[in-house]
Formats: C-alpha cells, sequence, structure tokens
C-alpha cells in the first residue's frame, strides 16, 4: 500500500479523535477561575492524551517521510492501534473524572502501554518490509531507551495499587514527556545534530 494514502487516512483519524477528545470537556460550572481550577483533573487528562496522539503523529510523519510502501502486517498493526486509540476520548474523561478509581487509572494506563506495544510493532513490521531502503536504515529507533516510558508507567501501576491511587495518571504524564523528548533525542543522535 502506497503510504501517502495510508498517512492521509492515518491522520485523518487521528484528527477526528483529538476533536472528539476536545468535546468530551465540560465547560466550567460558573465562569470563575476557581470554577475553571477545579477542572484541573480533565485538563491534565485531556494534555496527556493530547500528547500521546501527537507523538503518535509526528512519528508516523517522520517514519512516512523515507517510506514509499508498507506491507498488510503494518496495516494490520495500525489498524489495531487506531482502534485502541479511538478510545482514548472515553477513557480520558473517566479518568478525569476518577481520578482516584483504580479502574480508570487501570483502563487509561492500559490504553497507553497497548498503544505503545502496537506502534512498537507497527514500526518493526515497517522496518521488516523495507530492508532495501537505506534511509530508513540510517534513522533506525530500534532502542532500549524507548522502552523507558513503558518502565515509567509500570511503576505508576505499583504506585496505584499500593500506596497512591492516581500513580498511573501522574507516571502517563511523565511517560508521555519522556516518549517525545527520548524520540527528538534519538532523532538527533541519529541525525548527526
Amino acid at each position: 500500500m502506497q503510504t501517502t494514502r495510508f498517512e492521509t487516512f492515518f491522520d485523518a483519524i487521528l484528527a477526528i479523535i483529538i476533536t472528539v477528545l476536545v468535546l468530551k470537556i465540560p465547560q466550567p460550572a460558573s465562569p470563575t477561575l476557581g470554577a475553571l481550577f477545579e477542572l484541573y483533573p480533565i485538563y491534565i487528562a485531556y494534555l496527556i492524551s493530547f500528547l500521546i496522539l501527537f507523538n503518535i503523529w509526528y512519528a508516523n510523519h517522520n517514519l512516512f517521510q523515507v517510506v514509499d510502501t508498507i506491507d498488510n502486517l503494518s496495516v494490520w498493526f495500525y489498524g489495531a492501534m487506531t482502534f485502541v486509540i479511538s478510545l482514548l476520548p472515553y477513557f480520558t474523561i473517566w479518568l478525569a473524572n476518577n481520578v482516584y478509581s483504580i479502574p480508570a487509572e487501570t483502563m487509561f494506563g492500559l490504553i497507553f502501554i497497548v498503544t505503545h506495544i502496537l506502534s512498537t510493532l507497527a514500526t518493526r513490521a515497517i522496518y521488516r518490509s523495507n530492508p532495501y531502503n537505506q534511509e530508513l536504515m540510517d534513522i533506525h529507533f530500534d532502542s532500549y531507551y524507548m522502552n523507558l516510558p513503558v518502565i515509567v508507567l509500570i511503576i505508576g501501576f505499583i504506585l496505584t495499587y499500593t500506596i497512591y491511587v492516581p500513580g498511573i495518571y501522574v507516571c502517563c504524564l511523565l511517560s508521555v514527556i519522556m516518549w517525545i523528548l527520548l524520540g527528538r533525542l534519538l532523532r538527533r543522535h541519529y541525525d548527526g545534530n
């Protein structure tokens, strides 16, 4: 499959998910700063989800700049990832309204972990299906450092189930920031800048 057609499709889905995500944010109860501040868990959950989606878009945009075709396995991984991230608006608001709920925390964290796994599998499938693409091989991002955000998230699960219920919520924020920074640092390293 041509990547331009697939990238357009995937970009459209991400745009729709982000739109649905922002539409789920309620208005403050009154036009005061206090009422606005009461919604901070929702704003933080939105920020986490937005950053996850933006990072997926940015990573795929960079990847598809050097890849002309993808195979069916990659498409299936992206399809599964699309299904999982389409659930993000629902679980983001559930978490934001129930920050101290272990089930809400768990589902939000699981979406992050499954998305990371599917993204990694899709990227690896693209690398395997383009073995003669030298430009792709030059920017190979198969680094163990990219698993650090998942380790931070696992720490969040441990915190949630032991001493601090919003542990996944906090560690998701730390993980997504780490995921973005590591991606930029590794890209600079491979670009030689």
